[in-house]
This record gives C-alpha cells, structure tokens and sequence, in this order.
C-alpha cells in the first residue's frame, strides 16, 4: 500500500522547492520518481514516455522524460532550462523547479531559485561532494532559502551502504559550515528504484528517519516562520469615474499584491516614497469587502482620504515604514551575454517600479566554486558579484534577508528591453 493512502486530509499551503546538484546526480529521475509514486502522471504522459524508453531499449520507464522537456536535453541527456512541475498530494500543493547542473547555466538556477522555499540537494552517492554540489548549495543560501534536504542519491549503485551515506554527510557538514545554513537534513535515496521517496522501501533499515516526502508535506510553507512587515506595491489606479452609477463616481481604489504581512480595515499606513499617510477604509477582493488581507494576496485597498499614489509607489503600515533610498548595495547575478558596464544606464525594476541606474562601484566578483572574491571591472554571464548601484529616483527596500519581494530587484537593458540581471539587496 502507497504510503499516501496514510495521509490524512489536511492542507499545508503552497511548498515551492528546487532540485538542484552536479550533472547527472539524478535531479530529472527523482522529480519522475515523486510524480509517478505520488500518482500524478496522466495515463497518456506515462504511455509516451514509456514507448521513448522502450526505444532506447531500457528495460524500465525512464522518468527523467517527464521533466526533460526540451529535444536538446532529451538529446544529451542533460538539463538545460528550468523544468517548472506540479503535483498535489492529501496534504499540500507543490511547484518543483529543476534547476540545471552545469556552471554555464548558473543564471537558470539562480532563476529557480528565488521563489523556492525548499532545496533538495543531490549528491551521487559514489562520486561524493562535487564542485557543483558546493556551488549550488553557495546559490540556494545566497538567494535566501531556509531548508535544504540533502538526498545522497544512486544507494542502490553502493548496496545501500550506511559507512557510504556517513561519509558523504560529515563531508558535506564541514563544508556548510561556512554557510551558516539553519535547518539541513540528509536522507539516503534510490531514485530509479523509488527507496525513501515516497514509500521507505526495504533496503535502507538503517535509515530510521523521515522519507523525502515526509520533509516536503512538513516544510514550513512561505510567510509563516517569523512576523513580516506589511509591502504592498501598487499596480494600478481604479478610477472608474462612472457617472451612471453614483457608488462608482468618487471610486479610488489601488490594486497589488500584498507581498508580505497583513493589512485591516482601519489600519493607519503610509504612501512611500512620498510619506503621505491615512487609514484603509476598505479592502476588496473580486467586487466583495474582505475585513483583512494577507500575504500573496491580491485586493484593492481604498484609503479615508484622497492622496496622490500612483503605479510603482509603495503603501505600508506607518509603524513599519522604512527609509527611501538612491543608492544600493547587492549581490548581483549577471543574466545577458552582454556584459555589464559601469559607463552605461540600466534600468532597475523594484517591485512595481522602474528607475534608472548606474554602477557606482564593484567590490568584487565571487568565484562559486571556491567562494573566493576576486577583483573585476566588469561582470560577464553568469558572474556573482558584489555591487553598489546610485539611482535616479529613490526606492523602498528591505534587506534581502528579511523580505525577498522587497529586497529583490532586476536590471532592464534600456536599448533591447531584455532582462540582464538580477539582485539581492543588503
């Protein structure tokens, strides 16, 4: 019987998680081994995949196909873009990102990174701790996601041995140190034979602890392991200005995304950058009156009086308001084969707002693969570096650390319109 049939009926909310480590440690085979064992493959997905794997001649079905969508990657048998899937069991849904192994596709995991919640960290139980297993682990830590699982995979290829997995464990620990990463776990897996997947199998009785899907129906879903301040972007203005309907003719309403916190009615906020402040009179949400909103939120919030907001401004509670500021300092991943340079003029998307920017300065760029920092005067693709940014206008901004809407940014190549990097503030 399917250790899912255990489950009760409860919901956990929404888990966004990554798989992420070397080449060919098994990241597109494990996220087939969840879909299959959790029975969320549609029957004609599973009969195409298995007529692919019979070509190929294999004796069972391949499950990395289902995430290798793109022909290059079912031709070399790598992973190049991020493959996005979904799957739901009894108790939560879930995003998964497979994330490339290879260090030219640094930008594609730095990408799938930045919403995840969750990182699975995959190691090949015979070759140990690789240079890309340090480099991913380096990513998934420098983006801010607070649980790594590391899934020492391929048990079945070393005969399930326990001195195999005890090794590769204090190898890893030594090195996360440096990391200072909070809440790490290591499982044993197999994931073409499915061992402690979903179901624990029998051939890891020494393992007494949790099944990987026991980690993931646990995990703390986002938002809900510390307070947040409230960060509402405003979108758009609502100006009906329906003459016909006279509920509608003073209507002044602004929509967004509640990033983070909660808002009620009555509640005093204030309108950044500009630091005017009133109350909220009502919060609607698909033509009803809602009494709070919370985080991942989309409402509209009506204030008591008449201020001048418009799209790119940012409204929060008056107790939490942080300081407006023109220059900047972030860790920046470089996304465009262009390379960036200090004489030229960005544009820096901030939530939902756009102001132009300059590099003051870099520190230094960061070599991770040794964690090293080195001198640069310029970044190329997929460089990591440390940077200063002056702008134009000013912009509200928490750190990183603390808020991961309002801490993030992307730069915007003005001439071509095409995204060129991404930041992490603070």
């Amino acid at each position: 019987m399917s250790a899912l049939e255990h489950l009760p009926e409860i919901d956990n909310g929404l888990l966004r998680f990554l798989t992420c480590g070397s080449v060919d440690d098994g990241k597109s085979t494990l996220i087939g081994r969840l879909l299959f064992d959790t029975k969320t493959i549609l029957a004609d997905t599973l009969n195409a995949i298995e007529k692919t794997s019979a070509k190929r001649g294999m004796s069972a079905v391949d499950l990395s196909l289902l995430t290798d969508g793109l022909q290059a990657e079912r031709e070399q048998g790598i992973t190049i873009d991020v493959a996005y899937r979904y799957f739901s069991t009894g108790r939560r849904k879930y995003i998964i990102a497979d994330a490339p192994g290879h260090e030219q596709y640094t930008r594609n995991m730095v990408t799938a990174a930045s919403t995840a919640n969750l990182a699975i960290i995959l190691i090949d139980a015979r070759k140990g701790v690789l240079t890309q297993t340090r480099r991913h682990s380096y990513l998934a830590s420098l983006v801010g996601i607070p649980h790594l699982v590391v899934a020492v995979n391929k048990m079945d290829l070393v005969d399930y041995d326990q001195a195999v997995f005890e090794r590769i464990k204090a190898e890893y620990l030594a090195f996360a140190a440096k990391l200072g990463i909070k809440d790490l776990r290591f499982i044993p897996i197999s994931a073409l034979e499915g061992d402690m997947i979903v179901d624990r199998g029998e051939r890891l009785s020494w393992y007494d602890g949790p099944t990987l899907l026991d980690v993931l129906e646990s995990a703390p879903a986002a938002h809900t392991e510390q307070a947040e301040d409230f960060r509402f972007p405003v979108q758009f203005v609502c100006r009906p200005q329906d003459s016909a309907n006279p509920e509608l003719h003073d209507y002044r309403g602004f929509m967004g995304r509640v990033e983070s916190g909660e808002i009620a009615v009555g509640d005093a906020v204030t309108v950044l950058p500009s630091g005017a402040s009133s109350r909220v009179k009502a919060i609607e949400l698909g033509g009803e009156r809602l009494p709070r909103a919370i985080h991942e939120q989309s409402v509209t919030l009506l204030l008591e009086d008449e201020i001048d907001i418009s799209r790119g401004d940012l409204i929060v509670k008056s107790a939490e308001a942080p300081e407006p500021v023109k220059q900047i300092d972030a860790t920046v991943c470089w996304l465009a084969e262009t390379p960036l340079s200090p004489a030229r003029t960005y544009l820096l998307r901030h939530t939902t707002r756009e102001v132009k920017a300059k590099v003051a300065r870099i520190d230094y760029r960061l070599d991770v693969n040794t964690l090293a920092q080195e001198e640069t005067a310029g970044l190329a693709m997929n460089d990591i570096a440390r940077v200063s940014l002056k702008l134009a206008q000013p912009i509200v901004a928490d750190r990183y650390a603390d808020n991961r809407a309002t801490g993030a940014f992307i730069i915007i190549d003005e001439s071509t319109n095409n995204t060129v990097g991404a930041g992490m503030i603070g």
